[in-house]
């Protein structure tokens, strides 16, 4: 099977249940043309989120990663009024296009975006919350996961995300990013607050998966 083959599956998907949306593909372009690396959610991965969150009831959101804030803005709009989204971007010119796109997407009283590198503004966040969604730099998600955990409650869905890496989790030797993603799956494995599962995804993104996991 091909990528080709499983792009045409998510785009059947994608145009049977998610009707098209004028300020997802503004965000979409407007990335594009500000030249940010193409490496957003896939639409049925961002409507996944979507769903998650409103399954959880979620009412405070974190986001680690922010990009131009396509997934920010599917993860916002699970939320019911009055809730709340803290999103965290480290690089200034992705923060700016994701601010741009938040006010596009009229969720600008609803999303707190902090620039800044997330492990130095972490520690200024007050939790619980009732959802986290962690999809920055790969390195440092054994300490994400840590941060995580503080900022949490017994309840509390937390997803990695770009964690199989066209299977390269395999392998104990790969590149230091997928070095941390066995990491943090070893950690995982004996961490008594938490019960985690793994999910591997093939689409228009190629090979890769997330884990998912629940505050105990």
């Amino acid at each position: 099977m091909s990528k080709d083959l499983w792009t045409r599956v998510d785009s059947f998907f994608a145009q049977s249940l998610m009707p098209e949306d004028p300020v997802l593909q503004a965000a979409l372009q407007a990335s594009q043309d500000a030249g940010l690396p193409a490496i957003n959610v896939a639409p049925n991965q961002g409507k996944l989120l979507h769903l998650m969150a409103r399954m959880a009831g979620a009412r405070r959101i974190l986001e680690i990663g922010t990009l131009a804030a396509y997934s920010t803005i599917w993860l916002a709009r699970a939320l019911p009024a009055g809730g709340s989204l803290v999103t965290l971007e480290a690089d200034a010119a992705h923060a700016a296009v994701a601010r741009a796109n938040i006010a596009m997407a009229g969720l600008q009283d609803v999303v707190d975006l902090r620039e800044g590198k997330a492990l130095d503004t972490l520690p200024t966040l007050s939790g619980p919350f009732d959802f986290v969604f962690i999809d920055a730099d790969k390195t440092n998600n054994p300490a994400y996961l840590q941060w995580a955990l503080t900022l949490s409650r017994p309840g509390t869905t937390i997803v990695f995300d770009n964690v199989v890496r066209n299977g390269q989790v395999l392998d104990p030797d790969a590149e230091e990013k997928v070095v941390a993603v066995r990491r943090l799956t070893e950690i995982l494995a004996t961490e008594p607050r938490v019960s985690a599962t793994a999910v591997q995804t093939v689409g228009e993104k190629g090979w890769d998966g997330f884990i998912l996991a629940v505050v105990n």
